[in-house]
Parts: structure tokens; sequence; C-alpha cells
């Protein structure tokens, strides 16, 4: 006998660890049949479970579930990565308790020290996706600096450097001042921030007195100006333009330059361009082949070294001894030394507040700064090419559609790909240099030594890059790396390419436009995966990004515990809709948790009312309305799950199984069998019980996919098999043995319909109220008679009595309809209808109220133009709710009157 209240924390543990230890999770590529394959978006090895990872894992999960019981030799791949940045940060805080840093150590027993923390740490997140349900087949778990996978990124680099499409380059990079490395767009994130716009005032040479003034708020940056740009169609400056300015402080000479970059609209029209320092300027710098020195060391110190030689003094302008004094000092400290002397020179002429955004390392949380500097660099517009083309020609299809417009967009302009980080912990370069710098790139030191001797004809000494490879690298290579390649293993022969790929859209340029370029690349032209399917965001209920200084940050394995991890997977679910961010409501949970608990209390019932598994029961023998009715909407049901899953339409297949299961079956079918399982034994009674586990064995598959735990549970409490079994049992197809009864549905159309009215009316619960028919169709007639017994029980009126007129000669009262058959429900003496009238109106004009001031609000451009997105989708949802409500009455008041 099942227990009396679901409780999911004492079986979610027990059932996961029966079904990981069964193998269920486990492809074998001897199996004969068919695969289907999906990489899991590697975790940091760093990460813990949130919210993000449980939708991203929940989604894939349930294909991989759906496809395994269809009968594919379904393939998971769980794996974490190695996360440069974020792994060398915490070991390196790691050593600071104990008092002791990198430098220190040495770079050996540094990695010795990560290797040791991953080993003890480093399995946090695989645990977390455990408790969530995540059937990934744990087995071939791989880490992206695991043997294997760093055979798979030597021979990638090796092989690209000697095609030529791996170089060295000096381009400016996003650098972190406080790792001292290059880092990826993806690890800054932009902070707002309340500074200062300084206009400075840069004397024109030759012209005496006169000024051409830049506005700027890194005025440390001056030191590295080697042009002043203007609008070419700027008047004020037109005959300024091929002449020179004296930049301040140091004496150098610098050309205005005409460039479009410059905006007349903006600040003064004129910029100052230091090309080492700004991306923007960088380009500038590149047109105009202008001077690149750079003023800012690896820590973001003010050198000199560049620009010694053209220090020069300027009477009331430029002092070489002032900006010798500024070496070393950081560049915040040096910023303020300058805009003194700039005001000591009376050459600062305004300080304005200024709010701004400003790039932050998200690792750090200092400001980044660009900086020139040599690096290693992947030719990503010619791998670019072969990906674009299978998305343009649909071996690859990205779901929604509308995402391939981005990816298109970033990889139609795609810069040169910086792939080297002056880090300790990640994928070294297999790079070596010769006496003269002369580069050696191979697979080992022994095969540098031969190269280089090759080269020279003799021996020579070399010395070994010190940097690591982008994590991102690694990762690009990750659907055919963890397959075993450049092994050409059973795996890689079978499961290449995947199927599908789900992640979010911020990383489609950063890791699967990567994944792609690498993939057709080296296995022969075939794509990684035939579809990429992008989920949005998880935000809160009001639409706003979680974040820990808002407090809005739902933690999944929090919210596992309150409600169990297949309510917070349903939700997850039935909240993805394509090219959406989900909102998530903490009531959406509690009302997916009560889905469980409906799912659970309709077996108990059944149980307790003779309702045993019989394999032996076939479709076919089914005779009656109710039985045929109820085989031919889980046909309905099936059909649509697996049509929604197909498409991949998560929303629709939660949608399709939670209104089945609760609506069709749990309430529907069992309220009408009720009298059937109360009444004597018989061939009706045997039909029902036969139809009942029948169905709800199908309802145990059917949600298998998205509730791995409560279906598993009641599969083999109920009898129908162990529970592991249900892992691999076959999903439910549509079997056509039922019949679309329209008797049974007309039968639940009267009772919404008596239900509907005796709500908009405040008609008392407890009133059983006299039912009325009028004329119509025979059949309908005959189901209303049919189901007599059920709809008095279900919708609390007397005995129906069919009638020409439903309505002659009864009195006040409300109406309805089911089909084509009026129906009159007399109140005389339930209801005050002239009362019930004036509440209704009085709501409804509260309602309108409501509706019209929502509707100004948004009407209003100022509104729209300050406020959040979010707070514009909310104060939408809730002008919608409110003409909902207004409907509603409408039609309550119609009824009354009518």
């Amino acid at each position: 006998m099942l227990d009396k209240a679901f409780d999911p924390a004492t079986l979610e543990a027990r059932l996961y660890a029966a079904s990981e230890g069964s193998g269920a999770f486990h492809a074998d590529p001897a199996r004969n049949a068919a695969p289907f394959t999906i990489v899991i978006p590697p975790p940091n090895v760093t990460g813990s479970l949130h919210i993000g990872h449980a939708l991203n894992n929940t989604l894939q999960d349930v294909l991989v579930r759906f496809r395994r019981m269809q009968g594919r030799d379904a393939l998971w791949m769980p794996g974490t990565d190695h996360a440069g940045i974020a792994t060398q940060m915490v070991v390196e805080r790691l050593l600071a308790g104990e008092g002791k840093k990198r430098q220190e150590m040495g770079r050996e027993a540094f990695l010795e020290r990560v290797w040791q923390w991953k080993g003890e740490s480093g399995g946090t997140i695989t645990r977390q996706l455990r408790r969530l349900g995540a059937s990934l087949d744990w087995e071939r778990e791989r880490f992206t600096m695991d043997e294997g996978l760093s055979a798979a990124v030597l021979e990638v680099f090796v092989r690209l450097h000697k095609e030529g499409l791996i170089y060295r380059d000096t381009r400016l990079v996003n650098w972190d001042p406080v790792f001292q490395s290059a880092i990826s767009d993806l690890e800054v994130e932009s902070r707002e921030v309340k500074g200062n716009l300084w206009t400075l005032r840069y004397p024109v040479e030759g012209q005496p007195g006169r000024f051409i003034r830049v506005a700027t708020t890194r005025p440390e940056t001056m030191l590295g100006d080697t042009a002043v740009a203007v609008h070419p169609e700027d008047a004020r400056f037109a005959d300024l333009v091929g002449k020179h300015a004296i930049l301040p402080l140091t004496g150098r000479r610098i050309p205005i330059v005409a460039d479009t970059y410059s905006d007349p609209e903006k600040g003064t029209g004129a910029v100052k361009i230091t090309p080492a320092h700004d991306f923007n300027d960088y380009e500038v710098g590149r047109r105009h082949n202008l001077p690149m020195p750079s003023v800012l060391d690896a820590e973001a110190r003010v050198i000199l070294s560049e620009i010694e030689a053209e220090l020069a003094a300027v009477e009331g302008v430029a002092d070489p001894a002032f900006v010798r004094s500024l070496a070393g000092q950081d560049r915040f400290a040096a910023r303020k030394a300058i805009l003194a002397e700039l005001e000591r020179l009376e050459l600062l002429e305004a300080i304005e507040p200024h709010t701004h955004q400003v790039p932050h390392g998200d690792r750090s949380g200092v400001p980044i700064e660009p900086r020139l500097t040599l690096q290693w660099y992947c030719d990503a517009a010619t791998l670019a090419k072969p990906a674009i083309a299978a998305v343009e020609d649909g071996r690859t299809q990205f779901v929604p559609r509308q995402y391939e417009n981005l990816f298109f967009a970033w990889m139609r302009d795609i810069q040169p790909w910086c792939v080297s980080r002056q880090l300790w912990w990640g994928h070294r370069i297999p790079a070596w240099y010769g006496p003269d710098g002369q580069v050696f790139v191979e697979r080992s030191e022994a095969e540098a030594l031969a190269a280089a001797t090759a080269h020279y004809g003799h021996a020579a000494e070399l010395t070994r890059d010190p940097d690591v490879l982008d994590t991102w690298f690694s990762s690009a290579l990750w659907p055919f790396s963890t397959l075993g390649w450049p092994e050409q293993t059973a795996e890689l022969k079978k499961h290449y390419p995947t199927d599908v790929l789900v992640t979010g859209f911020d990383i489609i340029f950063f890791w699967v436009a990567r994944m792609m370029m690498m993939g057709l690349h080296f296995m022969d032209g075939e794509v990684p995966f035939k579809h990429v399917v992008i989920h949005g965001l998880v935000r809160d209920a009001r639409g706003q990004k979680m974040s820990k200084s808002k407090g809005n940050v739902l933690d999944p394995l929090e919210l596992i515990d309150q409600h169990g991890a297949d309510a917070v997977r349903l939700t997850l679910c039935a909240l993805a809709s394509p090219g959406r961010d989900v909102k998530l409501d903490p009531q959406r949970l509690e009302g997916y948790r009560a889905f469980a608990t409906k799912l659970w209390n309709a077996a108990r019932f059944l149980e307790m009312n003779g309702v045993r598994v019989d394999a032996s029961w076939q479709p076919a023998q089914a005779q009656g309305v109710l039985a045929r009715w109820l085989l031919a909407k889980a046909d309905d049901a099936a059909r649509d799950a697996t049509a929604a899953l197909d498409a991949f339409r998560f929303d629709d297949y939660a949608s399709t199984l939670y209104g089945f299961t609760w609506n069709t079956y749990c309430d529907w079918f069992i309220e009408f069998a009720k009298p059937v399982l109360n009444g004597p034994d018989g061939a009706e009674k045997d039909e029902v019980r036969g139809v009942a586990q029948h169905v709800l064995g199908q309802v145990l598959r059917l949600l298998h996919p998205v509730m791995p735990f409560i279906t598993a549970e009641l599969f083999e409490k109920l009898g129908y098999g162990e529970a592991v079994a249900l892992t691999t049992s076959a999903y439910p197809k549509a079997e056509g043995q039922g019949t679309a009864s329209a008797e049974v549905d007309l039968a639940i159309a009267a009772i919404t319909a008596i239900r509907s009215a005796r709500s908009a009316l405040n008609v008392p619960a407890a009133a059983v109220l006299p039912l009325r028919v009028g004329q119509g169709s025979a059949a309908a007639l005959q189901a209303l008679r049919d189901f007599a017994p059920q709809i008095m029980r279900l919708a609390r009126v007397e005995a129906p009595q069919f009638l020409p007129d439903a309505a002659e000669g009864a009195g006040p009262g409300a109406s309805a309809v089911a089909g084509d058959v009026p129906l009159f429900l007399p109140l005389s003496g339930v209801v005050d209808l002239a009362a019930e009238a004036k509440r209704l109106a009085k709501d409804r004009a509260k309602a309108e109220g409501e509706r019209a001031k929502l509707e100004a609000k948004l009407a209003n451009p100022g509104f729209r133009a300050k406020a959040e997105e979010a707070v514009i989708a909310e104060t939408e949802q809730r002008m919608a709710d409110a003409a909902a409500e207004v409907a509603r009455l409408d039609a309550a008041l119609t009824r009354i009157s009518s």
C-alpha cells in the first residue's frame, strides 16, 4: 500500500543511486540501436549548481530520457571545465590563507596543489546534478585537462599552427591587472560607475592661445596619446585637420586627423586617440598608421620606456621631470597627479559628474585595461566560413531560428581569436623558443629540440612558452574530444555528430560557434551537432535578473529540499518557452508540487479501490464509453507529448501532460469512475479498473522524462516493474484503441458550465440547484441522461428535468450551455439577482478603472523610456489581467440579464 503522503526527500537519493548503479544511464556503442547524443555544456570545476544550470540540465535530461525510452542508444556525455582563471583564483585564495604565494612556490608545486584541490573539492557540481536527477553517463565523465582531452588539445594546436591558422601577433586585448592576463569578452562585465568627465585643452602647434578641447574619463592614458581625431565634416575643426597639437605634460607633437569615429554631437567633438589603451582608438590608429606606445604595464602602473625618448619641455605645457615622477605609480594615483598638474598649468577646463559603463574583470572585480601585447591568435575568419555555410544550408539548425541571425552577425564580422592566457593553470602552449626567438611548435619537447637542431644545424637550448590556452579552446573540442579523438574510437564512430546542443544564447559565439569551427575542421566537414536549442535566462517572478545584491537569487538545491526535484524540473520545463526568459515565481513551484501530490493521491485512491496492474488487459477489449474515451485521450496525450519533444517545445510537453494527468485522468476520469468503483462487481467495474491501471502506466511513462522520481516510485510500488526498469521502458505511442467520445465531453461541458455559472453568481457551495435541460440533438440529450449521476454529484444539482424550453416558467435564474443543449438553473430563494448584478457592476467598474489606468501608463513615452524592461512587462501583464477580469464580469452580467 502506498504511503498516505508523497515525500520526495525519502526516495530521491535512493532511486537515483539505484538507477546509476544499474547501468541504465550507460550508452554502449556495440548496442544495436540508433544513437542519440548530447554533450553537457561543461560546468566549471569550481562551480555549484545555480538555477541556470538547473534549467539547462533539466531540458537536456528530458530529451535524453525521452530518447532512451524510445529505444535509442542515448549518450549524455558528462564532464567539467578546468576554468583557468576561476580555479587559479580559488587555489591562490587558499594559499593566501596559509601565508603562501604561487610565485614563491613555483609553477610545478602550484600545479600539484591545484590538482590536489581538484581531487578533493572539484566534484561538487556533479554531485549536485545527481540531486537534480540528471541521467548522465557518469562512467564516461571527462575533464578538459584529463589525459585524453589534453592529447586532443595538443594535436589541434600543433595542426592549426602548421596550417598557418594559429600564429603570434601584437594586438589589443582585454587585460586584467590582478591576474595579469588577457581575458575573453565573456569574462568582462560592464558596471555602472559614477565618475567624472574631464575636459582638457591641448595647445595647437604654431597658433599661440588656440587650443583643441578633448573630453575624457581616463586622463591617465593621455601619456600615450598619438593623435586628436575630429569628424571630417565638422566645420569647427576643418582648418585644423593635418596640423598638430602639443600633448600636455609630454610635449609630444601629435597630428589632428579626420575620422568618422569622432561624433560632432558628443562631448567637444574632438577625441584624444590612445591606440594602445582603447579598442576604438586602436582601430583609428590602424587606419591612420599612428604610433601605439604603451604607458601602463601588466599591473596597470605607469611605464615610460616607450615614450621616454619623445619627452620634451614646453613652457607652460610640458615638463619631462613631472612625467618621470609618475613612473611606477598605479593608474588611479597617476590620474590624480596628472589632473593636479593640468589644473596647475590651466589646461584642465572643466569637470562634470559623469555616470558611465566601465568594463571590469568578472573574477577580479577591477577595471580591465585594453593592452597591446604579443599573444597567440587563431585565424577565426577562415575557420568561420564552413560554420556559416553549415547553418545557411541547414546542417545545423538553431531553435528558435531567430538565433541564427545572432550567430551570423558575430561570425561574419569575426576577429582573430586570442587563445593565449598568462596563467599557470591550463593547457600549456606547446611552443619553444630558440636563442634568437625562433619559435618551434611541436607535440613534445623532444620534437621541438629535433626541429631546432634541423633549423640551426646544431643542438640549441630552448625555452618553453609560459602561457596557457584560453579555456574556450579546449571546450571548443568538446563534442569530439570527449568521444576519444584523436583516437578513432567506437564511441566517436557511433556518436559523432551529436544530435542536440542545449545552451544559453550568451555563449553562442564563445562556445557554440567555436565548436562548429573546430568540429567541421577536424571531423572531415561533419557538423558537431544537428540542432542548437537555445533557452533564455532564469529571472525572478517580476522578470528581473537574479543577483545577490537584489536578494532575489533562488538556490535550486533549496528548492529541491522544499518541493522535490520533480516539481522543480516540471516547473522549469513548463516555463521554458522558445526564445523567452523564464520568470520563476515560487508559487508556480508550489503548484507543480501540488501536481505531484495529486498524482500520488490518485494512484493511492485507485489502489484502495482495487485497481491492480494487469498486464493481460488489452485496450482492444474496452467496450464502455468511459474506457474508450480515456484511451482516446491517452492517445492524444502521447501523440502531443512526442510531437512537442520532437520540436523541442518543452513548455508544450509539460502543459500537455499536466492537463491530461490532472484534468482528464485524476479529475474527470476518476470522478466519473467513482460510481462504478463504488457499485457492484461485474464487467463494467472490471473494465474501469483495467483501463485505469493501463492508462496510469502510460501516465507514468509519459511523465518519466520530466518527473523521474515519483514516476519510478509509483511504477514499482504499484507493480508495473522495478523502479530502474522505467528508465528504459517503452515511451507510449498512440495505440488507436480509443474513441473520442462526444458523450463524455458533453457531460464534462455541462458540469463545467454549471460550475462557472454558480461561481460567477456567488451561489453558496452547499446549495443543490434544480437543473432544467432544453432541446438539443438526440445524442447530446442521451449523454446528459447517461451521465446524470456524475453531473448531479459534481455540479451539485438535482436530477435534470428535460423540457421543451429550459427557462420557461422557471423564474429568475442563470443560463448556461453544453454543446447545443441549453441549460437553466432556477435561483429563486437562492441568490438575490438584483444585489448580485449590483455587486458585479461595482467590481467591473473597479476592474475597468485599473485597466484604463495601466493603459494610460503604458501609453506614456516617458514611462517606457525610463522603466526597466521587467517593470514594463509586469505592467503589460497587469493590464492584460485587468482586461480579462472585465471580460469575465461582462459575461457574468450578461448571464444575469438574460
